[in-house]
């Protein structure tokens, strides 16, 4: 087992706490104490959600300890906040493949490219798969390609879904409250990850303007969120208590607030 160790020298007070806890993995993994190593970087995960070595380490550490299911949900994070993470998505396939899910090991190993370095050893685990990557990579393609969506049906492994919207261009847009993420699933029925931010607390009310920015009612925050088509985040009303309900006419955005028992009108 190998991990990514960090190599940041600078003086602790100039560190964020992420890193921090992010270091104390590394420190208690080196003597060998693997559960406070994990606690830790569970911790830096926490406090920075985007922080890729620490999903790297804790996933690691759990394939070292044959914890293979647990591992797998790890590097699948890592896979969808950064796709180009190949030796991470070539340890989501091998993974998939240990616990016996051979055609999601196959769709891992269809977003390696060829000139990666993990190409060697992925090419290796699709022949044990009786295939080859430029296969794989071609039958994704075909799954890949438009199709029109049944005119009824289910999107299932929402996890406390409460607002939705949709977009100009077909996309729907569903918000986790539990999890505070927000979905997109396109006209093609793909899901993916849209949003998972800090900021996001909560979230509840969703509503698109004709622009493509994205308006989300923050309940936990007290606040309402525009996201646009960059996906930059920022907070466009503040102190409104317990948002919920959104709804745009005439280019001013309306809120209903829980909280105070009033509705909130803001000129976009």
């Amino acid at each position: 087992m190998s991990l990514i160790i960090s190599t940041n020298m600078a003086h602790a007070s100039e560190m964020t706490e992420a890193k921090l806890q992010y270091n104390k993995g590394i420190d208690f993994y080196k003597i060998g104490q693997y559960d406070r190593s994990m606690e830790a970087f569970r911790k830096a995960i926490e406090l920075d959600p985007e922080y890729i070595d620490a999903y790297y380490n804790l996933g690691s550490i759990l394939e070292y300890l044959g914890q293979d299911e647990a591992a797998l949900t790890v590097f699948k994070q890592i896979v969808v906040r950064k796709p180009t993470d190949y030796d991470s998505v070539y340890k989501a396939a091998e993974l998939s493949k240990k616990l016996g899910q051979d055609e999601k090991a196959k769709a891992f190993l269809a977003i390696i490219p060829s000139g990666s370095y993990v190409n060697p050893k992925a090419q290796m685990l699709a022949k044990e798969l009786n295939t080859d990557l430029q296969t794989l990579k071609y039958e994704q393609q075909i799954k890949e390609q438009p199709s029109q969506p049944a005119t009824s049906g289910i999107y299932e492994n929402l996890p406390s879904p409460t607002g939705i919207t949709t977009d100009n261009t077909g996309n729907l847009f569903v918000a986790g409250f539990s999890d505070n993420i927000i979905f997109k699933i396109t006209p093609a029925g793909d899901k993916i990850i849209f949003l998972k931010d800090k900021q996001l607390d909560g979230p509840i009310g969703l509503i698109s303007d004709e622009k493509g920015n994205l308006y989300i009612a923050n309940y936990n925050a007290n606040n309402v969120l525009r996201v646009d088509d960059t996906g930059k985040v920022d907070v466009i009303l503040s102190d409104v208590i317990k948002p919920y309900g959104l709804h745009i006419s005439n280019g001013t955005l309306f809120v209903t607030s829980q909280g105070s028992n009033a509705v909130i009108r803001y000129k976009l």
